[in-house]
């Protein structure tokens, strides 16, 4: 069966201004419990997991400016997001679907999160809506736990995985993969173990034909026996935060290339859903859930 984390923290209320962002949390279920893609006990409840899983990413000195809401104010605002101990019940929990969805992908060959991708928070900051990386935190606990050795994550989001390229750049047991927009955010790129900037109106058959090039030859160097893959839906042309030119079909080509891949290659993938923000919801829900419709189709 597939396994999908989700918390009702996930729709934390933000202030006036703040809540669009949040609102596919809300949605995203919903649509897929309302189509026959998934049911109630396809969905399980992160909890709030103990420091010390996050504590092997994440310094303890910014764990506790951050549970205490005692952040500076320039590293407050790099956020995105007011801060407040519900925001950060949130992140942490997050961090939990991960774990437990990492868990139940050994199990079943895939597991997602509802929420996730936070790809921008370093080891001792956060940036760009992003506290706590939860694939990073998911990957060490998988190798703490002796449960994989040497990880792969195929990040797909429109932005850079700046912050897990930080986290893993002296450790060879993790490869970052970032395939992104050149002029998006982060502006100040950092180096991945493998980089791919896009240029700007990237269209599918461009950027389909060189992941199709890229991952199966990075599978085959590498040999990782666990895959985490960021499936942000910002590549797609009408997203506000995004400069790429790909359609939903597109985006659901990738996705399926994602999981044939890591299938035909017996690797276990946990999916965190990253960005997305088209102007028009709907199109923002849709594009999430070609990845769990996919899910379902190939590995159940």
């Amino acid at each position: 069966m597939l396994k999908i984390a989700f918390h009702p923290i996930y729709k934390h209320p933000l202030p006036e201004g703040h809540r669009f962002p949040m609102l596919k949390y809300e949605l995203l279920p919903e649509q897929l419990i309302y189509e026959g893609t998934c049911s109630k006990d396809n969905f399980f409840e992160p909890e709030i997991p103990l420091d010390e899983h996050i504590l092997r990413v994440h310094t303890e000195e910014y764990v506790q400016d951050l549970k205490q809401l005692t952040l500076d104010a320039r590293a407050a605002r790099k956020i995105g997001f007011p801060l407040s101990h519900g925001l950060v019940t949130r992140e942490v929990i997050i961090a939990d679907g991960t774990m437990k969805s990492s868990e139940y992908a050994l199990q079943h060959g895939i597991a997602m999160n509802i929420a996730g991708g936070t790809h921008h928070a370093y080891t001792n900051r956060g940036e760009a809506f992003c506290l706590l990386n939860d694939q990073a935190i998911g990957a060490r606990y998988l190798q703490n736990k002796k449960l994989a050795d040497k990880v792969l994550i195929v990040d797909l989001d429109v932005h850079q995985g700046n912050g897990s390229a930080e986290i893993f750049k002296y450790d060879a047991s993790v490869f970052t993969f970032s395939m992104h927009g050149e002029a998006n955010y982060p502006f100040k790129k950092e180096t991945s173990d493998l980089d791919i900037a896009l240029e700007n109106n990237t269209s599918d058959k461009e950027y389909l034909k060189i992941l199709y090039e890229t991952l199966p030859k990075l599978i085959k160097q590498e040999r990782p026996d666990f895959v985490y893959y960021l499936c942000g839906v910002d590549v797609i042309a009408s997203d506000k935060l995004g400069k790429l030119g790909m359609s939903i079909e597109g985006c659901k080509a990738r996705d399926r290339f994602v999981l044939e891949t890591c299938k035909t290659n017996n690797l276990p993938v946990m999916c965190s859903m990253g960005g997305g923000y088209s102007p028009n919801i709907k199109t923002i829900v849709d594009a999430h859930a070609n990845t769990f419709r996919l899910a379902q189709d190939l590995f159940f």
